[in-house]
């Protein structure tokens, strides 16, 4: 019961922080000061990168929890095709002032590694490699959740951090948000590859 309530809980967050990027895709009145700023110089690609981007955090988990429906392949092609458009809109929004480099640099690079993730993924699906085409999605799932964890890492720093740090650490979180869900799916995933296979001593029959 503990671990169904943490799985809502977890689930009701990113499906919350989904529609509220959704919501306010092409309405800046209640945006900060930063993001006003990246709406006006970007009208047309930070409205959809927010759009498609709230609408990964939905579709990403959705297509694996159809891998073994007859419905995966169209929630794969239906995602793949938002996380190319919120991957390359990412890039521009990324390195629009006002950003340090250093942040501006970790989101450009979440678009760039959730991209290239995507193309092995297609590319290894493609050529009937079922389990590498999965390894590289979970993988592009765990960059997909850095948006989740961006935000509950500066939440958290709200709570119990200080003011005159709080450049350096947007920027530090720009990058920890998806990289360590990332290496943490990889670590699970070669761990998986290296576990020995434990053989049956009994004699058949």
């Amino acid at each position: 019961m503990p671990l169904i309530l943490i799985l809502a809980g977890i689930g009701l967050f990113v499906i919350s922080t989904a529609l509220k990027a959704m919501a306010v895709a092409f309405d800046g009145n209640d945006f900060p000061e930063a993001l006003a700023i990246k709406l006006e110089a970007l009208p047309v690609i930070f409205p959809v990168h927010m759009l498609t981007g709230g609408l990964s955090l939905l579709l990403v988990p959705l297509a694996i929890f159809m891998r073994r429906t007859r419905w995966h392949k169209i929630a794969g092609r239906v995602a793949a095709a938002d996380v190319l458009i919120a991957g390359v809109t990412a890039i521009p929004v990324a390195l629009t002032y006002p950003v340090t480099p250093m942040a501006g640099a970790g989101f450009a690079m979440q678009g760039v590694v959730w991209l290239a993730l995507l193309a092995i993924g297609i590319w290894n699906i493609r050529r009937g490699r079922v389990a590498q085409h999965r390894a590289a999605m979970l993988m592009m799932a765990a960059v997909t959740s850095g948006a989740v964890f961006f935000r509950i890492y500066l939440a958290l720093w709200a709570l119990y951090g200080s003011r005159r740090h709080f450049d350096t650490f947007y920027a530090c979180d720009a990058w920890m948000g998806w990289v360590l869900p990332l290496g943490a799916v990889a670590a699970w995933l070669w761990l998986g590859r290296r576990r020995p296979v434990v053989k049956s001593r009994l004699a058949p029959g």
